[in-house]
Order: structure tokens, then C-alpha cells, then sequence
């Protein structure tokens, strides 16, 4: 039986341009390379699960209600390029909140492999921050750095696809 696993991918900076607390949806934009990347991504055999930090709301800057509106627009971005996402999980506290699912926490992670079925261990964690990289290592995913600079792995989701490909039994 083939072992069932994600990409669980960060959003803003990743598969988005991060825009800094955006709460306009039509200001949500497509990072280069980003439909490609889930594209091959999801023909290697991936969940598509986005798991991201939105401490805006946690803040005050903006409600919930805005984050589930960001994530109806970028849902219907990708659809106009062929993809579909298996899940998107939000942590909304600020950073001194002390909650577990605010990455590098794992609650978020844990939580789509249960409700997906995932394994947790072959999937594959993609972001632009440290705190992303962390998580992908507490869980025992595969931590993969994307963006521009000479630490990244990937300085796109079309690479990170393709670095990926390579690694994948």
C-alpha cells in the first residue's frame, strides 16, 4: 500500500507574495512558479496541505473572518490553475500567546495527519522561515527552505517540486 504524504506548505512567502498582514483578498498574489511547483508536487503523489501562521488576528488587525476570506481567494487562484488544496490549518495567536499550533509548534501538523491520514515522517515541510524548517524537524518531515538567498534549498516551489522529485524513493 503506498504511504500516504503531504507538502505542507507555508503561505505568505511561499506559495504567496508576502504582502505584511494583507487583508484585502484581491491583493492576494501568486508567487512565480508557484502553480507549477504544486502541480508537480501533487504529481509526485502530495497532500497539498497549507499550514500557516496568521497572527494578524491574534493582533487585532484583523478577524478570523478575513483569514477564511484570504483562503476563499487563494483557493480559487489555484483552481484557475488546476490545483486543489487537501487542507488549510491557521494558527491565529501572536507570537506570546504560548499555544502549540503556532509553528514552529506541531499541533497544526499533527492535526492534518490525523485528519488526512498522513504520514508524518515521509511528508515533506516547505517554507521561508526558520520556524518552518523547525517544524518540519519536530515532526520528522523533511524540511525544505524556499526563497531567495544562499541558505535556501529552493529559491521556488517549481524547485522545492523538483529538489523533492529527486529525493523521493
Amino acid at each position: 500500500m503506498a504511504v500516504t504524504w503531504a507538502a505542507f506548505l507555508d503561505r505568505d512567502g511561499t506559495i504567496v507574495v508576502d504582502k505584511h498582514y494583507l487583508a484585502d483578498p484581491d491583493g492576494l498574489e501568486l508567487l512565480p512558479n508557484a502553480l507549477d511547483g504544486l502541480l508537480e508536487l501533487r504529481d509526485l503523489g502530495a497532500r497539498l496541505v497549507v499550514v500557516t501562521n496568521q497572527s494578524g488576528v491574534g493582533r487585532g488587525y484583523f478577524p478570523a473572518e478575513t483569514v477564511e476570506r484570504m483562503h476563499k481567494r487563494l483557493r480559487e487562484l489555484l483552481a484557475e490553475g488546476g490545483v486543489e488544496l487537501d487542507g488549510i490549518y491557521v494558527c491565529p495567536h501572536a507570537p506570546g500567546d504560548g499555544c502549540d499550533c503556532r509553528k514552529p509548534g506541531t499541533a497544526l501538523f499533527e492535526r492534518a495527519a490525523d485528519e488526512l491520514g498522513l504520514d508524518l515522517g515521509a511528508s515533506f515541510v516547505l517554507g521561508d522561515k526558520e520556524a518552518d524548517v523547525e517544524a518540519g524537524r519536530r515532526i520528522g518531515a523533511t524540511p525544505v527552505l524556499v526563497g531567495p538567498g544562499d541558505d535556501a534549498d529552493a529559491p521556488d516551489l517549481l524547485a522545492a517540486a523538483r529538489l523533492i522529485r529527486s529525493r523521493r524513493p
